[in-house]
C-alpha cells in the first residue's frame, strides 16, 4: 500500500506537490527543530537526490515504496558515493517520511524497513603544533585581506569553532575586553568560548583602522553584512567557500602536503588541548559537542600519536 492520500499522485502537478511538501518539511526543521540554515540546506540537497531517483522510477513522495528506498541506496553505492554520504542521505529521507506520517500526509513510512548504512569510524588527523605554527605564520602581507586571513586562521585554531559559526559571527558576539566569544552551534545552541592573546592580537589588528574598516562598502547590501565580523573584499559577510580557500591556501604556503579544511584546525585545537592536560568535559563544552563520546575521539587521536612517537623512539618498542 502506498499510503497516498491523493488520487492524482502520479499525474500533472505531482512535482509541484512534492516540492511544496519538501518546503513544509524544511520550515518544520528550521522553526520546530531549530536547525541552522546550513543544515536545512543540506537536507534539501539530499532530498533533491531522492526526488530525482523517484522521478526516474515514476514515483512521488506519496507513492514511494520500500523497494524504491533500497534501490536508491544501491544506486548511490554503485555510483561511488562514500558510505557516509549514503548514510546521511538515507537519514534525511527517513526524517522526511516520518514527518509525512506524523502530519497525516501518508499512512505508512517506506523507509521503516530500510537497513542502515555502516560508516567506518574515521579518526581525525590533526596538524602537529609546528605545522599549525607554520600555517598561521604563512600570511605575511599587510593588506586588509591579509590582516583578515591572519585573524581568521588564528581565531579558528584558538576557539575550535566550526566554520559556519565563524562565518555567522557578529561584532556583538565578540567581547574583546574579556577575550570571550559567543558562538551559536548546532540547533542554535549558544556557548561562550575564550580565546588567547595571539587570537586577540590578530582580531584587534583586523578590527583596527587598517583591517575591517578598509573593506566596509559605501552602502551596505544588508544588515547581515553590516554586523559581520569577517568581510569579503566586496564588503559582504565572509562565506564558507571563501573561508575554506583561505585555509587551503595557507596550508599550501606552509608546505603541508595534504587536503586541509577549517575542520582540521578544529581537530587540531581539541587534540592539542587534550595533549596538554585539558579536561575532557571542558573541551566538550568548548567545541559544543552534545555528547562526550564525540569529544572522546580526540583522546584516541592523542593516544595513537603517543604510540607513534614511542615506537619510533624507543629501541625496544617493537614494530
Amino acid at each position: 500500500m502506498s499510503g497516498n492520500r491523493s488520487p492524482a499522485a502520479g499525474g500533472p502537478g505531482a512535482s509541484e506537490r512534492d516540492g511544496a511538501l519538501v518546503e513544509r518539511f524544511c520550515r518544520w526543521l528550521s522553526v520546530e527543530r531549530g536547525r541552522s540554515e546550513n543544515t536545512v540546506a543540506a537536507y534539501r540537497r539530499d532530498i533533491a537526490a531522492w526526488r530525482t531517483h523517484l522521478v526516474g522510477a515514476k514515483r512521488t513522495l506519496l507513492t514511494a515504496r520500500d523497494a524504491d528506498v533500497t534501490a536508491f541506496v544501491e544506486a548511490l553505492m554503485a555510483g561511488g558515493s562514500a558510505s557516509s554520504t549514503v548514510a546521511r542521505r538515507l537519514a534525511a529521507v527517513r526524517m522526511l517520511h516520518r514527518y509525512l506520517v506524523a502530519e497525516d500526509v501518508r499512512d505508512d513510512d517506506p523507509t521503516s524497513s530500510a537497513e542502515g548504512v555502516k560508516v567506518p569510524k574515521g579518526v581525525p588527523t590533526p596538524l602537529d603544533v609546528a605545522e599549525v605554527g607554520e600555517m598561521l605564520a604563512s600570511v605575511t602581507g599587510e593588506s586588509a585581506e591579509d590582516i583578515r586571513d591572519r585573524a581568521l586562521l588564528e581565531f579558528l585554531y584558538a576557539t575550535g569553532a566550526r566554520i559556519s559559526e565563524v562565518c555567522g559571527l557578529d561584532l556583538d558576539d565578540l567581547d574583546m575586553t574579556s577575550r570571550v566569544v559567543r558562538l551559536f552551534g548546532k540547533g542554535a545552541k549558544e556557548r561562550l568560548v575564550p580565546f588567547g592573546s595571539q587570537a586577540h592580537a590578530r582580531l584587534s589588528e583586523w578590527l583596527g583602522a587598517g583591517g575591517r574598516p578598509m573593506l566596509v562598502p559605501d552602502v551596505w547590501r544588508s544588515p547581515e553584512d553590516r554586523r559581520a565580523v569577517f568581510l569579503t573584499v566586496t564588503g559582504r559577510r565572509l562565506n564558507r567557500q571563501k573561508a575554506w580557500n583561505i585555509v587551503r591556501e595557507a596550508g599550501a604556503r606552509a608546505g603541508i602536503r595534504r587536503e586541509l579544511s577549517p575542520h582540521v584546525l578544529r581537530h587540531s585545537c581539541a587534540t592539542h588541548m587534550l595533549e596538554h592536560g585539558a579536561d575532557l568535559r571542558i573541551v566538550q563544552e568548548m567545541l559544543g559537542h552534545a555528547s562526550i563520546s564525540t569529544t572522546q575521539i580526540y583522546t584516541k587521536v592523542s593516544t595513537e600519536r603517543l604510540w607513534a612517537v614511542y615506537r619510533g623512539a624507543h629501541p625496544r618498542a617493537g614494530r
